[in-house]
C-alpha cells in the first residue's frame, strides 16, 4: 500500500502544479500571476464540484481567455471549452499552447475571435453551464451591459465566474510598500494605487452584487485574490523566492486561506465573484 503523502509534500506538489499550469498561460514565473492563476483555479474547482455532478462534462465559455490558462486547465479536466478573445496576439499564444496538448484535449477547445460585449452575436442564450470572465471588466468603461450578456449565456443553474479589480482596496499596494503619499491619493477612488495599472478601473463588491441580483444570477460566494502578494516588487518571479519551491507552497496556502477569510479578503487586490443563474 503506498505511503501517504505528508502535508508538506502535498504543498510542494501544489506549488509545482501552479508553476506548470501558468507556464502554459502567461509570463512564466511571474509571482503575482502564478498566485492569481492558481488561486482562481482552486476556487473554480471548489464551485464546480459543489454545483455539478461528478464526471459531468460541462460547456464552458471563457470570455477574454487571454493565453488560455484556465481554458486549457478545464479542457484537461474533460470539459468542452469555448474561448472568446479579441486580441490577435493572445489568440496566437492560445493556439500555440493548444498545439502542445494531446489531440483529445485539442478537440475540446474552440477559440473564437470576438469582443466579450458581443456574446449574443456568437452564441445562443443558455448555451453554457459555466461562463468565465477574468480580468476583463477592469478594461471596460461600462461593465453592466457586458455582465448582462454573460448572464444570458448561462443555462439555468449555471455558474458565472468574474475576476475583477477590487475597488475597495486601491491603496493597499502603495500602503504595503510604504508609499504613504500614493496610499493617501488612492483613498476614495477606484483608480489603481500606482502607475503599474494605469488606465485600469475597479469594481466594488456591493455594486456587482446588486448588478448580479438584478440579472437573475445572484452572488453565491466570493473570494479575495492576492491579499499579500501585491506587496512584492514589480517583476518578481517565483524563482526569486527564498526556499523555492517550498516558499511558494507556503505563500499559496496563506493566500488561499486569506482569500476566504474576513477581514483579509475584503482588501485583496482582486475579487473573484461567483454568481448562479436562477
Amino acid at each position: 500500500m503506498p505511503a501517504q503523502s505528508s502535508s508538506a509534500d502535498a504543498s510542494s506538489a501544489d506549488a509545482s502544479c501552479a508553476r506548470a499550469s501558468f507556464g502554459r498561460g502567461g509570463s512564466p514565473g511571474d509571482l503575482r500571476e502564478v498566485v492569481q492563476q492558481e488561486l482562481v483555479a482552486r476556487q473554480l474547482d471548489e464551485q464546480i464540484a459543489g454545483r455539478f455532478p461528478v464526471g459531468r462534462r460541462l460547456r464552458v465559455l471563457d470570455v477574454g481567455m487571454g493565453r488560455g490558462t484556465q481554458a486549457l486547465r478545464l479542457a484537461r479536466a474533460g470539459h468542452q471549452v469555448t474561448g472568446l478573445e479579441r486580441d490577435t496576439e493572445m489568440i496566437s499564444a492560445a493556439h500555440a499552447a493548444l498545439a502542445g496538448e494531446p489531440e483529445g484535449i485539442r478537440e475540446r477547445v474552440r477559440v473564437v475571435e470576438g469582443d466579450g460585449r458581443d456574446t449574443g452575436v456568437h452564441f445562443l442564450p443558455g448555451s453554457f453551464d459555466v461562463v468565465l470572465c477574468h480580468g476583463v471588466l477592469m478594461h471596460v468603461t461600462e461593465p453592466d451591459p457586458l455582465v448582462a450578456g454573460l448572464a444570458r449565456m448561462l443555462a439555468p443553474g449555471g455558474l458565472l465566474s468574474l475576476l475583477v479589480r477590487n475597488g475597495d482596496a486601491p491603496a493597499m499596494r502603495s500602503g504595503l510598500r510604504g508609499d504613504w503619499a500614493g496610499a493617501l491619493a488612492a483613498f476614495g477612488t477606484p483608480s489603481p494605487a500606482d502607475d503599474s495599472d494605469a488606465g485600469v478601473r475597479a469594481d466594488r463588491l456591493a455594486d456587482l452584487t446588486a448588478t448580479l441580483a438584478g440579472l437573475g444570477a445572484p452572488l453565491h460566494t466570493w473570494y479575495g485574490v492576492r491579499v499579500f502578494t501585491d506587496a512584492a516588487v514589480d517583476g518578481s518571479h517565483v524563482a526569486d523566492s527564498p526556499g523555492h519551491p517550498d516558499d511558494l507552497a507556503a505563500l499559496l496556502a496563506v493566500e488561499e486561506r486569506a482569500g476566504r477569510t474576513d477581514p483579509y479578503r475584503g482588501v485583496a487586490s482582486l475579487l473573484h465573484l461567483c454568481g448562479v443563474r436562477g
